[in-house]
């Protein structure tokens, strides 16, 4: 499966699939405006298909800012990773497969150690279920 968003009829798939309690749910943050980010979101879309037991999810930081909130993203791309809902990582990502695929497989492979993050990267998980769930309601301006 592709990465997500949080826009339009993709909505609906996401609140499936985090019904179903993936293995771990990951969260490219990136910007439209960030070169970087273009670079990395083919790479994002291939690391979702090989992983079909995680739910990766593409957000937008000024785009996507009613999941996103206050954030603070210093260097993008940034990923947020959680299993069962606990925060296993956040931190900025160079657009390499290798390092990010490796990285992820270590996430997911191991029993979840949480990491401290700001409160609002924690709440990413609930605030991506309760939109996911809210029918006919639009994000971002």
């Amino acid at each position: 499966m592709s990465a997500l968003t949080i826009r339009g009829s993709l909505r609906r798939v996401l609140a499936d699939r985090l019904a179903r309690s993936p293995a771990a749910t990951v969260v490219g943050l990136c910007a439209a405006w960030c070169d970087t980010c273009g670079q990395f979101q083919p790479l994002f879309e291939r690391l979702a298909r090989a992983r079909r037991n995680a739910v990766f999810v593409w957000l937008d930081i000024e785009d996507d800012n009613a999941v996103v909130g206050d954030i603070e993203v210093e260097n993008f791309p940034a990923l947020a990773v959680f299993r069962n809902g606990v925060p296993v990582f956040f931190g900025p990502t160079l657009p390499q497969e290798g390092p990010v695929g490796r990285l992820l497989a270590a996430l997911t492979q191991r029993e979840p150690l949480a990491v401290p993050v700001p409160e609002e990267v924690a709440a990413l998980p609930r605030r991506l279920a309760r939109l996911a769930e809210q029918p006919g309601t639009e994000c971002g301006p």
